[in-house]
């Protein structure tokens, strides 16, 4: 038997949709040569990352081992699978390979971060092949809902590993490559080990409709609009922004592009030659000039971004544009799951405004970028490995994948971020479990996800926070101690000031508190933390946050 094994090991993107980071290695055990596919974010929200600008994987037990990596693989250009390279690059220092589109987008976000753009390796499509340490890579054009989206083949002396990262069917994507089914077929002629498959859409049992399907209904749609038709989506679906375009195009409009994001995305896919046929547009000053009726507005901020244009205009005006009645507004998008509440933020504003909203709970002018069930059986079927792992997705996801590959006689584990699984057998083999957290992206800063800062931050504000402030002489009290009071109410039951209420429990437990407490800090702050939180539990019904200064003179 080999001593060399074959090994995959998610580290994001396995029980959770975003931040996808998944590891590859072949090798004699705990010496294998190592390859990283994609280095993707996870998105945070007030609830339980307030603040928190990003979210990255914890790549620990890969930075410990980074003499055995050789190479990052990036499959395509979202964030959830690029948009960590910049920031977690100068930890692993090794080269990157994409395809050109996605590349680029590389690349600026290595000059964003200071990092040398000569380590990003452009690689062209199947048959090209790429030696990283023992992995052949090939990358292999699929259909997605941004350009040059690749499902990557690794092959080594130890098998054939197929990494389908988003996919979709799709033989009419309007923008980029559609799926070949002969390319896909000859793959599994060659032999496939495993199959690593997104898991997004596993619960809808529908095949998937093509993104060409909605230029009719589309079209039909701002055809009919009376007023200014604004419409939003993601910013990286340049196919959506074209088919958008052109339906205001072809009902007489003038289009105008609103948001970095996407003025950039259309940009780059223009310059790499992945986007062509884009109509002309102008410049927000230059709508301002063009009657209502005649302008078509295509905005950022699908997901309710506070600072995207879509919520700039649910709030007024933006660089001199703003809705009025009988006005269209157009999401051309899916809401993803926890962004419910700050896309309903935006409707409710615009129907204030009296705007109509057209937005997902009709599925007729948005298609998703992901296989749906029936598209993933029909995608084992052609690849037909010895072995399924599901990945991209939640939990329920990634099981109900597995029981599909079970149903059709595949072998299959259900494997989350930090199990290590050998494909080197004839089934999928739990072999260790590591530690795969989550870092913040907290200002200009990286923190631990377990390292309190957040957590403290969330403390704070449920409960509010009381500093307190004591002179302290001779280990007696020089004057009273002093409260200032954060994020609680002025005054409670008693009707008196809050402040000042714990400022007079607070003198009175220093006038009676012996010698032996007042000379010891920890005794000292204890007792007056437990008389702010009782005077604040009766006052108020809160146990705050309580910071206590005690400053001693010599």
């Amino acid at each position: 038997m080999s001593s060399e094994r074959l090994i995959y090991l998610p580290l994001g993107g396995s029980g959770e949709v975003g931040m996808n980071a998944y590891v590859y290695g072949y090798g004699p055990e705990g010496a294998e040569r190592l390859v990283l596919v994609d280095l993707g974010v996870t998105f945070p929200d007030m609830d339980s990352t307030p603040g928190v600008d990003l979210i990255l994987p914890d790549l620990t037990w890969l930075i410990e081992r980074r003499d055995q990596l050789d190479g990052i693989i990036i499959t395509h250009a979202h964030e959830d699978h690029v948009g960590a390279l910049g920031h977690l690059w100068g930890k692993l220092r090794v080269p990157v390979y994409a395809r050109q589109f996605t590349g680029r987008i590389a690349r600026l976000k290595f000059e964003e971060h200071g990092h040398p753009v000569d380590q990003i390796n452009i690689v062209a499509a199947r048959p090209e092949t790429v030696q990283i340490g023992p992995f052949k890579a090939q990358f292999v054009p699929i259909s997605h809902s941004i350009p040059e989206t690749s499902v990557m083949i690794l092959d080594t002396p130890g098998g054939r590993v197929v990494h389908a990262a988003d996919f979709k069917i799709d033989t009419d994507p309007v923008v980029g490559e559609a799926f070949d089914e002969d390319l896909y077929s000859a793959i599994g002629d060659e032999g496939v080990t495993a199959l690593i498959c997104d898991s997004t859409n596993v619960f809808v049992r529908h095949p998937g409709r093509s993104e060409g399907s909605l230029a009719e209904p589309i079209t039909e749609l701002v055809r009919g609009a009376k007023g200014m038709v604004v419409a939003t989506t993601f910013a990286s679906n340049v196919a959506r922004l074209k088919t958008l375009a052109m339906a205001g195009q072809e009902a007489g409009r003038s289009v105008c592009l609103l948001g970095r994001a996407m003025q950039r995305m259309v940009r780059n896919a223009q310059e790499t030659g992945v986007l062509k046929g884009f109509p002309a547009t102008i410049s927000a000053e230059e709508a301002a000039d063009i009657p209502r009726e005649n302008l078509m507005l295509l905005v950022t901020g699908s997901q309710g971004e506070r600072r995207a244009a879509s919520a700039q205009l649910s709030r007024g005006r933006y660089l001199g544009l703003e809705l009025k009645p009988g006005d269209l507004f157009l999401f051309s998008s899916k809401t993803i799951p926890g962004n419910e509440r700050g896309v309903l933020q935006i409707i409710n504003a615009f129907s204030e405004m009296g705007v109509d909203v057209v937005d997902d709970s009709t599925t007729k002018y948005h298609v998703s970028g992901h296989a749906n069930g029936p598209d993933l059986e029909r995608f084992h079927a052609l690849i037909r490995p010895d072995m399924i792992l599901p990945n991209h997705g939640e939990h329920r996801m990634l099981r109900q994948h597995a029981k599909l590959a079970a149903e059709a006689g595949i072998a299959t584990e259900v494997v989350t971020n930090g199990m290590m699984v050998e494909l080197s057998g004839e089934t999928p083999r739990v072999v260790e479990y590591v530690d795969a957290g989550r870092v913040y992206v907290d200002g200009a800063v990286q923190i631990g996800a377990l390292d309190g800062v957040v957590r403290n931050r969330i403390r704070m504000a449920l409960n509010g926070l009381v500093m307190v402030n004591l002179i302290v002489e001779d280990n007696a009290p020089l004057g009273d101690p002093w409260v200032e009071v954060m994020g609680l109410p002025d005054t409670g039951r008693s009707k008196a000031a809050l402040a000042e209420t714990m400022e007079d429990e607070l003198s009175d437990f220093t006038e009676r508190a012996g010698r032996k407490v007042m000379a010891d800090d920890g005794k000292l702050e204890d007792g007056i933390r437990r008389i702010v939180r009782q005077v604040a539990m009766e006052e108020i019904g809160k146990k705050p946050e309580v910071i206590v200064v005690i400053s001693r003179l010599a």
